[in-house]
């Protein structure tokens, strides 16, 4: 006894389809990479099911009945549709569109990145930005951010990216603290090791910067701390002590000098980072692609270059 006829499946009609188009079903079964006999059976039972005979067997091949035309009519607008939504997304994969959340800190946002984002944006108007900004590793498996920019050693293993250049951190201080070049120039660590110093706070500990200071000055000497790398600049700009900050913040203000060359023990990798299950999003790889081309012009820059 055959069992109620609930509904057919979209392989069902891509059978008679192929059938119709092929007017036989030993060329269907190709078309569908089956055995000739799967189709023969097949479409027994569905014409069975329906109570309706969709082919009339002729000697020059299968025919439509009336009914037939029917399903084969639903058959190729919905092959249609297929075909116009997967153009469609294609569409979307070459001009990605939508919002983009990346996290980084102010200081990269300030010195480096804002006008970065600008041509970015100006070459991908579809595109949203939403830019967090924190110290902190945000979770990008928990979705927190699409694309992480950090200066770090030591990227999380859950992630990947690119290396992008390394950032390199020199000792700096006020100008007008320091008028004269040869002295600027000359300046003796030791000597300059019992000035009042400014450091990072205790949430950067990680960082070879603040494990110098700890180890190597005084604490009375180190008269101010703040927990951002923006925030140490200013605290120098402003004459509150001497301290270690990116190349790349400090040379591009005029109010602070270079009291020792950069020192490669301070050094850290800047990445760009994603999650694994995002490195093929058209606007992810959008984003890094452009990125890393606008940013490897001013790896110079990053590492510490005078120019």
């Amino acid at each position: 006894m055959v069992e109620p006829f609930k509904h057919l499946a979209w392989d069902d009609f891509r059978l008679i389809k192929a059938i119709a188009d092929a007017r036989g079903l030993p060329a269907a079964a190709a078309q569908m990479g089956v055995n000739h006999s799967t189709v023969f059976r097949r479409l027994g039972q569905i014409e069975e099911a329906l109570g309706v005979k969709l082919f009339e067997r002729h000697r020059a091949g299968y025919a439509l009945t009336p009914a037939g035309e029917e399903i084969v009519a639903v058959a190729e607008r919905v092959d249609a549709d297929i075909t116009a939504v997967t153009r469609k997304l294609v569409g979307r994969e070459l001009a990605p569109a939508g919002e983009l959340r990346v996290t980084t800190n102010d200081s990269l946002l300030v010195h480096l990145l804002t006008s970065l984002f600008a041509r970015f944006r100006e070459a991908y108007p579809t595109i949203q930005l939403d830019i967090v900004l924190t110290n902190q590793a945000l979770n990008l498996s928990k979705r927190d951010a699409d694309v992480a920019i950090r200066a770090t050693d030591k990227p999380p293993e859950n992630l990947v990216g690119r290396r992008i250049a390394n950032v390199a951190w020199a000792l700096y201080g006020r100008a007008s603290d320091f008028p004269d070049p040869e002295t600027q120039r000359n300046a003796d660590l030791a000597t300059l090791c019992n000035r009042t110093w400014v450091s990072l706070g205790d949430n950067l500990g990680s960082l070879n910067v603040v494990r110098f200071v700890r180890t190597h000055i005084a604490p009375e000497n180190v008269g101010y701390k703040v927990n951002t790398v923006l925030g140490l600049a200013e605290a120098i700009e402003a004459g509150l002590g001497i301290g270690h900050l990116p190349c790349f913040i400090a040379d591009a203000r005029p109010s602070l000098v270079r009291l020792q060359p950069p020192d490669k023990q301070f050094e850290a990798q800047l990445w760009l980072l994603t999650h694994p299950d995002l490195r093929h999003n058209a606007r992810v790889r959008a984003l890094m692609d452009f990125l890393a081309a606008e940013m490897s012009q001013c790896r110079r820059y990053m590492e510490g270059e005078l120019i």
